[in-house]
Parts: structure tokens; sequence; C-alpha cells
């Protein structure tokens, strides 16, 4: 799943397909490999799952990237804790590559661009409008 739809624009539609992009539904499979491909980034991280309702999942032409935060899980070490305050608070984005695999692709800056994913160079601008640029409703 991803989060929450995104804001209507101004035409008062919300946009689900933009010309080369289209957003999907994450299944728990996607989700898997996301984390996974998180996990090998950062291996000192290993009790941790997509924060829920923060999940985007989406592709443009044949590369598939997605965008979450992370939290912790039960079993978190103290230092795994420690990690998360900073790296947990921001959105982490990934994409598939030529064989099909996931990378972790960026993180968001420190304070959050106002512009969300669609600050993200390595998310397509399309994309990124597709995701309402990864706001969620808290």
């Amino acid at each position: 799943m991803r989060a929450e739809a995104p804001s209507p624009t101004e035409t008062g539609r919300t946009p689900t397909y933009l010309p080369g992009c289209r957003n999907l539904t994450a299944t728990n499979q996607v989700k898997a490999e996301v984390t996974g491909a998180y996990k090998r980034s950062f291996p000192r991280l290993v009790h941790l799952r997509p924060a829920p309702h923060q999940f985007f999942y989406g592709q443009c032409g044949g590369v598939r990237y997605a965008a979450t935060r992370f939290e912790p899980t039960s079993g978190a070490t103290e230092e795994e804790l420690v990690g998360m305050q900073d790296e947990g608070s921001a959105v982490k984005y990934f994409r598939t590559t030529s064989d099909g695999g996931w990378i972790y692709a960026a993180s968001d800056a420190f304070p959050r661009d106002a512009h969300g994913c669609g600050a993200i160079p390595q998310i397509p601008r399309s994309l990124a409008a597709a995701w309402g640029n990864c706001s969620v409703a808290h």
C-alpha cells in the first residue's frame, strides 16, 4: 500500500497516472525487497520496517521507484534506536536496477525540502507529482 492519496490537483483530480509514469500498489513482497535494499546499505540497522501508510511505489518506463520512512521493530538494539532517531526521520528513495533488484538511491535532506520528493533528483518529477511530493497526512 502507498501512503494516503496525494492532495487533489488544481483541477480537482488526484493524478494516478502521468505520461511515462504510473503509481502502483505496493505488495508485501515489494516492501520486503525495498527494506532488504535499505538493510544492505545500512547493515547496522536490522530491526526495521516501512512506517505504516508512508510507502510510495511507482514506475516510469521500465524502472520502478519507491519511497518510505522506516521505523524500528521489536528487538531493536539501543544502537539501532539511536541510529533511527536521525535515519528514521528521513524519507528514503529506491529504484530498481537493470536486473530488477532494488537499490538505495537517496535520502531526504535535513530539514526536509518543502517540495518533498519533488526535490530529489533521483525521482522523476512526474512520479513525484503523482505521489503528491511524498507528503503524508499525520
